[in-house]
């Protein structure tokens, strides 16, 4: 049976800090930890993923590994050989969990297809009247008018026979979960929260108020919004802490700063045990 995951009403975009790979000195770990973080992202229908700089010094090569990975894991497997090189952060890109969303299909066939179906795809070759894509089965598809060869573009499948015929189709058209982006920002905390336009916005932090005082006003401001973002600190510096080194409190910034793993057992909540208990919680509090 085909897996088609609905979408969310409200996109759900995810802001970690740039160090939360730093205290694992060896890629072959840090990539795991990258590939638990993709797994959660992509269980609880995340839309978005930004990478922000939480600290004064110099984190280009921290983002650009979190970046490289999640952007990695999001692409479908049949697309991946064109849009990446082997680069020294995919390195051990293997042992990267798949993420089985809609938008990674297993069917390899062109019978297989369905008239309907969203595919992406990637365009291999273009003229002025029609162009040939890449949708991940035995022969490319075709689209009509010119598109950019090596464009990354969503598809309908529009007619199927010797020829396969697609459509191009918006993002915002297809009514399943299409995946998360990645972006590597070189913007602290408060400037993605300033740049962006979100309904809602919410800080996770042990300091935060417990989850139960809020539950009411959270979800209804939840599903009054359109996108919410969600903010986890470090692993060594909470949301509260990275905002102080710039005279910011999260609570001026922030419409809720909430804990949401009471009663921790342990001193510190890795970033990766973070995203899946927090996005859980809010999973299970909105019914969107």
């Amino acid at each position: 049976m085909e897996f088609l995951a609905p979408r969310r009403r409200a996109s759900v975009t995810v802001a970690i800090p740039a160090s939360t790979t730093a205290d694992t000195p060896h890629l072959r770990e840090r990539t795991l930890k990258v590939g638990l973080m993709g797994r959660a992202l992509a269980i609880f229908r995340v839309s978005r993923v930004i990478v922000y700089r939480d600290l004064e010094a110099d984190q280009a090569s921290d983002s650009r590994l979190m970046e490289r990975l999640l952007s990695y894991m999001a692409t479908p497997q049949y697309l991946r050989k064109m849009l990446f090189r082997i680069t020294p952060e995919l390195r051990y890109a293997g042992i990267l969990p798949p993420l089985r969303t809609p938008n990674h299909p297993l069917r390899k066939f062109s019978r297989e297809l369905k008239v309907g179906e969203f595919r992406e795809g990637f365009v291999v070759k273009s003229s002025r009247s029609i162009s040939e894509v890449n949708i991940g089965v035995e022969k490319p598809a075709l689209i009509q008018d010119y598109h950019p060869v090596n464009a990354r573009i969503n598809v309908r499948v529009s007619r199927l026979g010797d020829v396969v015929e697609v459509e191009p189709v918006p993002l915002e058209s297809i009514d399943v979960y299409w995946g998360f982006q990645v972006e590597a920002a070189d913007l602290t905390l408060d400037e993605v929260l300033r740049r962006g336009k979100y309904g809602l916005t919410v800080a996770t932090s042990k300091h935060g108020k417990p989850l139960k005082g809020v539950t009411g006003s959270l979800v209804r401001r939840w599903l009054d919004a359109r996108s919410v973002l969600l903010a986890f600190g470090s692993p060594t510096e909470g949301v509260g802490e990275i905002l102080s080194r710039r005279g910011i409190k999260a609570e001026e910034l922030f419409n809720f700063v909430v804990n949401t793993i009471r009663s921790q057992g342990t001193e510190t909540v890795r970033v990766e045990e973070a995203l899946i208990s927090s996005l859980s919680t809010f999973n299970s509090m909105v019914e969107d």
